[in-house]
């Protein structure tokens, strides 16, 4: 067996890591200077953005953690949205992260708080517009989320991307 520094001090090298989706690093945002991607999380602990990732074959799994992480994950706080044709503003400060693999199209619904991009709602887009369901569910979750971290004591959430906690799955 082959053995490479980076297999020694991170574990075993993956050759093909597509099969499997990248290794998360616990951060907390209050730290950070830059914008965090969220999950949101309802009250019994459900992250629906996260299960709906998880559920994809691991190429498209990874290919939305790669947009989250790239285009969400890291700005400056001042900086404007990322741009169509990558992110686009559906209603008020409602917008989607759009990601296309192959013919099929996903969009990550997400809204800002403070330095938090909170990823409310994930589906498969097969129409032309955002479905008014999609938009009313992205709604609901997100008013959910403000009273609920207004409230104390409260569970921090937990990050999205490359700066997400492990998780056994």
């Amino acid at each position: 067996m082959d053995f490479t520094y980076a297999s020694l001090t991170m574990g075993p090298v993956v050759k093909e890591p597509w099969r499997a989706r990248p290794h998360r690093v616990v951060c907390n945002a209050r730290w950070m200077a830059g914008t965090q991607a969220i999950f949101y999380r309802d009250k019994r602990g459900s992250e629906p953005v996260d299960q709906f990732i998880d559920a994809l074959p691991a190429k498209r799994a990874a290919k939305i953690d790669d947009y989250i992480e790239e285009h969400l994950n890291g700005q400056a706080p001042d900086a404007p949205p990322p741009e169509f044709p990558v992110s686009s503003q559906i209603e008020g400060e409602l917008r989607e992260l759009r990601v296309r693999f192959a013919n099929t199209r996903y969009r990550i619904l997400y809204q800002r708080s403070g330095n938090l991009l909170v990823l409310v709602h994930a589906f498969e887009k097969n129409t032309g517009a955002v479905p008014a369901s999609e938009k009313a569910l992205a709604k609901r979750r997100m008013a959910d989320f403000k009273r609920r971290m207004d409230t104390r004591p409260r569970k921090p959430p937990r990050a999205a991307g490359k700066d997400a906690p492990l998780r056994s799955r």
